[in-house]
């Protein structure tokens, strides 16, 4: 029998460590007519990025990718040491030469379990406005990050170039991707895929709320309600959950680091069954 094809996610490979590589090689598609969706932080580096990317598209039939920061980082040992927008840009041409489609990209639509559904790959940034309580602007807010010492490596590595500044970039992607989704049939439901959660509230759980600051913008927080949105899927937090705002899910999908999946007890490739009723994972 013929079993209907599944739209599946994850996020955060974090391919660097060797735990998380043997996780993504055991990575198999239940079927051979199942999509795969990555929101990000597959690594790095740029050749790990392409193959955990090439890997995966060679076992589904269609992956979409989202890019996290850490894809977006220029480390020095990296062998591709461009910045900013040149590097998302080479990263796209790398997705499109292995076939995996990309936030630049046609959003395709999804005719499988749960579908029709327009699934969007989207890249949007932060821009700081994700503040912690008893801070007024984002000077104050990065300055008590800095105070406490929760300050994320993408101020170090992730370059805005050729903008002057990472908010700066994020307002010119905010406002391209608000431009395609809005082109989007309208009498089709929608899944929204990015890096980061296109609401506030998620990150309200964070251990070290100063971290928020560097994981979205207000800019997107009613995206999920104005773009017909049947789920939003995200990572980045690096706790995997189901959470539900206006009566939109939202799923974050991240495995993570190996210290924090394996107290999981996880010993399988575990893929979120992102149409599915109730929690999949």
């Amino acid at each position: 029998m013929t079993r209907t094809p599944r739209l599946l996610a994850t996020s955060d490979l974090h391919v660097t460590y060797q735990e998380n590589r043997d996780f993504v090689a055991a990575v198999q598609a239940p079927s051979a007519d199942d999509w795969l969706i990555v929101a990000g932080d597959v690594g790095e580096k740029f050749q790990d990025i392409e193959w955990a990317l090439d890997l995966l598209r060679k076992r589904f039939a269609k992956v979409l990718w989202s890019p996290g920061n850490h894809e977006l980082w220029t480390t020095k040992d990296d062998a591709v040491q461009t910045r900013g927008e040149v590097r998302y840009k080479q990263l796209v041409e790398m997705c499109r030469s292995i076939d995996v489609l990309t936030p630049e990209d046609p959003y395709p639509v999804f005719e499988g379990s749960g579908g029709p559904v327009t699934v969007a790959p989207l890249f949007t940034l932060y821009d700081y406005t994700f503040r912690p309580e008893g801070t007024y602007d984002q000077v104050s807010a990065l300055a008590k990050a800095h105070e406490v010492g929760v300050v994320c490596t993408d101020e170090y590595f992730l370059f805005p170039d050729p903008y002057p500044s990472r908010e700066a970039w994020c307002e010119a992607r905010v406002a391209e991707t608000e431009r395609r989704l809005a082109e989007v049939d309208p009498a089709l439901k929608t899944v929204l895929i990015n890096h980061y959660p296109l609401v506030r509230e998620p990150t309200r759980v964070l251990r070290y709320p100063e971290f928020a600051l560097w994981c979205g913008t207000e800019r997107t927080a009613d995206w999920h309600t104005r773009f017909n949105c049947v789920e939003m899927v995200y990572g980045h937090l690096h706790i995997p959950r189901t959470t539900r705002h206006d009566g939109i899910r939202f799923d974050e999908v991240s495995l993570g680091y190996p210290r924090e999946w394996k107290p999981r007890g996880w010993t399988g490739a575990q893929l979120h069954d992102v149409l599915r009723e109730g929690d999949a994972r």
